[in-house]
């Protein structure tokens, strides 16, 4: 049973007209391709009715057979694959597959997949792109205002029944406008949080890769003088070998006790016991996370701070931004099962 916490299907149906090219076995019957889900991601659960439509789906999650049994048995001819984050394509994975030819996450970030192995034999990557920046950064900016003003903390405040005891005793919070922000990761979702933030007047710089000539922020190529320098932190940045766990004590220290870190990254950017730790000690000012390193796993010390907000995961979740998905994964497979320029392709060069 796969454990999904809303249910879209309902509400949603997207038309899509196929337009792969459609092969007829010897007796005439339609041959729909072949599609390998592992575990199913939230897009495909919204649209597997429409997925099931265009293809043959191999739905390994629903096997009583452990994985490398049903890869073996049922998936020699899986020519593409749908993952996502709790789905990885390892090269364990690839071994099992043959006849793979193109992997297509439901989502932007591609750590999950093994992009050197897939290079190595020749299986192209394919993921959303930008389909999700938007709401993302609409969700970060939400979450860093819910933290400055307290808006969840109000809400459990009025609910538990006390305001009428304690009239002139809620906190105070601060304001948003004139704030320096560090954004870390100026790319698609980055750059969109800096715009927003801009408007509220935050005063924006960042650290990236490189430094990005044609923004006006101020750029530090080191993440902790980002964090000295910055009244907040927003964690906007890609999970890899180099990011895993870059925001460290160190880092934390140079935030400083009345510093905020937002994260709608990776939970793992993140050195997550060190957080927890300085929270709880009041070394810094407080968090909106909406990503943790163990996910669904949420250290319990969070729950009782209310300088803290803590969400499962679900800032680019839309109607609008599923739908987009849908359509671009679908792209993707119907190019590719039509020997068509793929959509949005992985660069795996790079």
């Amino acid at each position: 049973m796969v454990d999904v916490s809303f249910n879209l299907k309902k509400d949603i149906y997207l038309a899509y007209p196929a337009t792969m090219d459609v092969r007829r076995s010897d007796q005439g019957k339609e041959e729909r391709p072949e599609l390998l889900v592992i575990v199913p991601s939230s897009v495909f659960i919204v649209y597997e009715q429409q997925f099931c439509e265009r293809f043959n789906v191999l739905k390994a999650y629903e096997s009583l057979l452990p994985i490398d049994v049903f890869l073996k048995t049922k998936a020699q001819s899986a020519q593409a694959v749908i993952c996502y984050g709790k789905s990885p394509i390892t090269e364990a994975i690839l071994r099992l597959l043959p006849s793979l030819g193109l992997v297509v996450t439901s989502g932007t970030g591609v750590n999950h997949i093994d992009l050197a192995e897939c290079r190595r034999r020749g299986i192209a990557v394919c993921n959303t792109s930008d389909v999700f920046s938007e709401d993302t950064a609409d969700y970060a900016v939400g979450l860093l205002i819910d933290v400055l003003r307290k808006v969840s903390y109000g809400d459990r405040f009025v609910r538990s029944g006390v305001w009428p005891t304690v009239v002139d005793n809620f906190p105070l919070g601060f304001q948003l406008g004139g704030k320096h922000v560090g954004i870390v990761g100026l790319g698609n979702i980055g750059s969109k949080v800096a715009k927003r933030l801009e408007a509220f007047g935050c005063i924006i710089s960042y650290n990236s890769r490189q430094k990005k000539p044609a923004v006006p922020y101020t750029f530090y190529p080191n993440v902790c003088d980002l964090a000295a320098n910055s009244n907040i932190l927003v964690l906007c940045c890609s999970l890899t070998a180099k990011t895993r766990h870059m925001v460290n004590k160190h880092v934390l220290a140079a935030l400083g006790k009345d510093g905020i870190l937002i994260n709608v990254a990776r939970g793992a950017v993140v050195e997550e016991e060190e957080l927890v730790r300085r929270l709880v000690r009041g070394e810094i000012g407080g968090a909106g996370l909406d990503v943790f390193e163990n996910e669904p796993q949420v250290p319990p010390e969070l729950f009782g701070l209310d300088n803290v907000v803590v969400n499962p995961h679900r800032g680019a979740f839309t109607v609008e931004a599923f739908r987009e998905a849908f359509e671009l994964v679908l792209g993707n497979l119907e190019a590719f099962f039509s020997n068509k320029p793929l959509v949005s392709p992985v660069d795996l060069d790079a």
